[in-house]
């Protein structure tokens, strides 16, 4: 009879706090399932802001600063990321967004798609999801 690995869930001190009920990441089984992050930053009480009225390139930065404190805290980087998902409310962004990610990424390249919606909750402009390896 084989067991299945635990779940664990991951919790990072240094990205925004989650803002429901959810983890910001599950580790199971070789591979880090990172929740769709906002452009929300922790304040030095813990608590979460949000970057709603902020410059594009400001939440960008704000997103991938959260999933590299995510998955640091798993125990992964940006060189180890499998799969990224990105939400983007305005495709005339793409290539900012693209900019800003290759500086992230490096010359790492994972599977991504960038997919251009109509609204994001509380008029954010981007969400990104991720699943990295560690």
């Amino acid at each position: 009879f084989l067991r299945s690995p635990p779940l664990q869930l991951i919790q990072a001190a240094k990205a925004a706090p989650p803002g429901g009920y959810y983890s910001q990441a599950v580790k199971y089984n070789g591979l880090v399932h990172v929740s769709g992050i906002l452009p929300v930053i922790r304040t030095a009480e813990g608590k979460g802001m949000k970057l709603n009225d902020r410059p594009f390139d400001e939440q960008v930065a704000a997103v991938l600063d959260n999933l590299g404190a995510i998955i640091e805290e798993a125990g992964s980087e940006p060189s180890k990321l499998v799969s990224v998902r990105v939400y983007i409310t305005d495709i005339e962004k793409w290539g900012e967004f693209n900019a800003l990610y290759e500086k992230f990424v490096g010359a790492h390249k994972p599977a991504r798609a960038v997919v251009p919606v109509p609204t994001l909750h509380y008029g954010f402009q981007i969400e990104l999801e991720a699943i990295a390896s560690y």
